[in-house]
This record gives C-alpha cells, sequence and structure tokens, in this order.
C-alpha cells in the first residue's frame, strides 16, 4: 500500500475547496456563531501534548461555554474521572479545538484557539450550580469559528427522532453574515438538501 507524502498529491486528488467553505469563517464571535454555540449544551474538545492527542466531550445542562468577550470563551471543568488529559495538554501546548453539537441539527459549529486553565476563584463563582464549583476553568481565545459540512451526521442519521435545534441559524444566513451578504442566505439553504443528496458519498 502507498500513501501519500505530499499535500501537493493530497490535493490533486480532492481540487479546490467551494468559495462558501473559506468565507464562513469569523475571528471572534457573531451574533449568528453566538445564537449557535450557546444552543449548544455538548461539544467535543480537542487538545494536543508531547502524547499525542486528546478528545474529550465536554458537556452541561445549558450553554457548554460562557462568553467572557467576542474573542473569548470560558468552559468550566466539572468532575470527570481525574485523568486531565486535556488539563495536561493545555498546559504544556495551548492549541485546542471545539466542535458544537445541537441534537437536531446535522451542521457542527467549530472553534480553534489556544487555551488556558485557571482556578480563579471569581470566575470558577460564575458557574456554581447547587453549591458546586469547578476545579478550573479553561479560556479560550478565539482564532476562527466556522460551520463543519453537515454530510457526516447526515451519513450517521445522528440524531433520528431528536431535534433541539428549532431557532438556531442557518448555515446559509451565517454565510451571508460573514460575506455581507454576497453568499448564502436563503437561496443557498434551499439548495443545499439537493446538493448533499448529489455528493454524499
Amino acid at each position: 500500500m502507498q500513501y501519500l507524502k505530499t499535500i501537493s498529491d493530497l490535493e490533486a486528488l480532492y481540487g479546490t475547496p467551494g468559495t462558501p467553505s473559506l468565507r464562513k469563517v469569523a475571528r471572534r464571535m457573531t451574533p449568528l456563531y453566538r445564537k449557535w454555540i450557546m444552543a449548544s449544551k455538548l461539544c467535543m474538545l480537542t487538545t494536543v501534548g508531547p502524547e499525542g492527542t486528546d478528545d474529550s466531550p465536554r458537556g452541561d445542562d445549558g450553554p457548554v461555554v460562557l462568553e467572557l468577550d467576542a474573542g473569548t470563551l470560558a468552559m468550566p471543568d466539572w468532575r470527570g474521572n481525574n485523568r486531565l488529559d486535556s488539563l495536561r495538554n493545555i498546559i504544556r501546548d495551548g492549541r485546542v479545538s471545539l466542535m458544537f453539537l445541537v441534537p437536531g441539527s446535522n451542521n457542527v459549529v467549530r472553534l480553534n484557539g489556544t487555551a488556558q486553565v485557571t482556578a480563579d476563584a471569581d470566575l470558577r463563582a460564575r458557574f456554581e450550580k447547587k453549591g458546586k464549583l469547578p476545579a478550573t476553568v479553561i479560556v479560550i481565545a478565539i482564532d476562527e469559528i466556522y460551520s463543519q459540512c453537515a454530510r457526516a451526521m447526515l451519513r450517521a442519521g445522528t440524531w433520528k427522532g431528536l431535534d433541539e435545534s428549532q431557532g438556531l441559524p442557518t448555515m446559509g444566513q451565517i454565510l451571508a453574515e460573514q460575506t455581507e451578504g454576497e453568499e448564502g442566505g436563503a437561496e443557498y439553504d434551499q439548495a443545499w438538501d439537493g446538493r448533499a443528496a448529489q455528493t454524499m458519498w
């Protein structure tokens, strides 16, 4: 078996990315990305460290993150198994990715950034629940936010029978927001199902 060794070999097999996939990227929270992320009670936190990568599910009974400002999010580290894989990685290498999910929506919103861990008492107190506080809080500086292609969730039939996505902004609306109306909008959304059906596999 031969493996690809260069980026040019890889790109030759796939071609160029579509313009919308490049233009939907935001560098900080926007009104529509904010609405989407605040609707998410579950995200996947990916970190990297000397031993390799780690991917950890993070969930809450409300928004899984708190917005400190348009460029910064905070995530409480609630009780787990105390392996601390994610936190160890963040302390040694702050690069993180988060994938926000909302039941019923086949879209996923991705955020890349750099993180730090704090035990600041005032910040921990903002997450108080039933007299309990997280041991630490992960503070994430946003580098970029963008929506992921929905085909993977469609292929897997992930949310059959479960839908909490009412009222979320559509990917067409988010693209229109990011391109100041030059791309996206209702036409983009209306055409999506047909586009996806023709390019699912």
